[in-house]
């Protein structure tokens, strides 16, 4: 009875590991399981073998470890039973006003800890959220309870934190993650979920992450539940950018086509694979530098280009805004061909 009671219990258990996103799954649960800044790890590992763990500001862009690494400390400084008690978790979804700093956050950290040595921790996830009177008030929380608690604020834009906080913490900041410290996790991960893959999809998924290894594994397991095989052409048409082919047609068109076959064309194909304006100035943008035109043209063309991009940022009307970029390329032609 007991066995098949037992079994019972273990198969939601599977059922609920199974069912995770790939983010969540393969999350690192230990110091040792991260990838990336070293150097940062083995700084914070010295801290904590030594028990000297100050207040902690982890900040940059987001899929590059910081919560991992907070998590993974936190594990290891208290086991599964301690873990409750001893550290509180807010992130942007909880809210943080300045009554949760006076509230709950106030009295997680002054109230001690009996029979138990070390100090709690306090994570404060997505920090750059919190309004200006909540940081104002962390201030003097932070210092009155240095001796029992302690503080890890992480954020993505480090000048949204009042530098009277700053200064009160050690500052790491997580760049982007390489290449190079990706592909051997996501390969990881492949090898487990049996992900059928090309090499130009590896290369695809890599470029569209832009160092972010959460974006890339919820990239790779939507690509995979939707088209069964990951290749160039399945993750580019999975997150709705635009290939390389489709921005080398749409450039041709701009520059040798007269503007209403090239307005006619541009827009079959935004409509046809559902692409947006924006994501193609991005990519046309990397094309301008790589194209060989004359200084003063190129630049006549960028401010252009980043004048439509303002404007589509403000919420413009797209139709007009792509009338308006192709009729820089055809300026621009009228100019090269005038210079020539």
């Amino acid at each position: 009875m007991e066995t098949s009671a037992l079994k019972q219990q273990e198969q939601p258990v599977a059922a609920k590991i199974r069912n995770l996103p790939w983010v969540e799954k393969y999350r690192p649960q230990t110091l040792n399981d991260l990838i990336s800044h070293q150097d940062i790890l083995s700084t914070i590992q010295k801290f904590i073998s030594e028990d000297r763990l100050p207040h902690l500001l982890l900040y940059g862009p987001p899929g590059t470890g910081k919560t991992s690494t907070i998590l993974a400390c936190a594990k290891q400084l208290y086991k599964d039973k301690e873990f409750g008690s001893m550290v509180l978790e807010l992130n942007a979804s909880d809210d943080r006003g300045i009554d949760i700093v006076r509230g709950p956050i106030l009295s997680f950290a002054s109230t001690r800890t009996i029979f138990k040595k070390g100090f709690k921790l306090v994570i404060l996830d997505e920090a750059d959220a919190m309004t200006q009177d909540a940081q104002n008030a962390l201030r003097r929380v932070i210092e009155k309870f240095t001796e029992n608690t302690r503080f890890c604020l992480i954020c993505n834009y480090l000048s949204k934190i009042i530098p009277a906080l700053q200064s009160r913490c050690t500052r790491f900041r997580f760049g982007p993650l390489t290449p190079e410290l990706m592909v051997p996790r996501l390969e990881h991960v492949m090898e487990e979920e049996k992900v059928d893959i090309s090499e130009d999809g590896m290369k695809a998924l890599v470029t569209l992450s832009s160092g972010d290894m959460r974006r890339a594994l919820n990239i790779l397991q939507s690509t995979n539940m939707a088209f069964g095989k990951v290749t160039e052409e399945t993750v580019y048409t999975c997150t709705g950018h635009p290939l390389k082919s489709d921005i080398a047609n749409i450039l041709d068109w701009m520059l040798n086509q007269d503007f209403t076959t090239a307005y006619r064309n541009i827009t079959e194909l935004k409509t046809l694979k559902g692409l947006a304006l924006h994501d193609i100035l991005t990519e046309i943008h990397l094309f301008v530098h790589r194209v060989d035109f004359p200084s003063s043209v190129r630049i006549h063309l960028l401010t252009k280009m980043a004048d439509i991009e303002y404007r589509l940022s403000v919420g413009t009307n797209e139709k007009i805004q792509l009338s308006s970029l192709i009729a820089a390329f055809q300026v621009t032609r009228d100019l090269i061909v005038a210079e020539a």
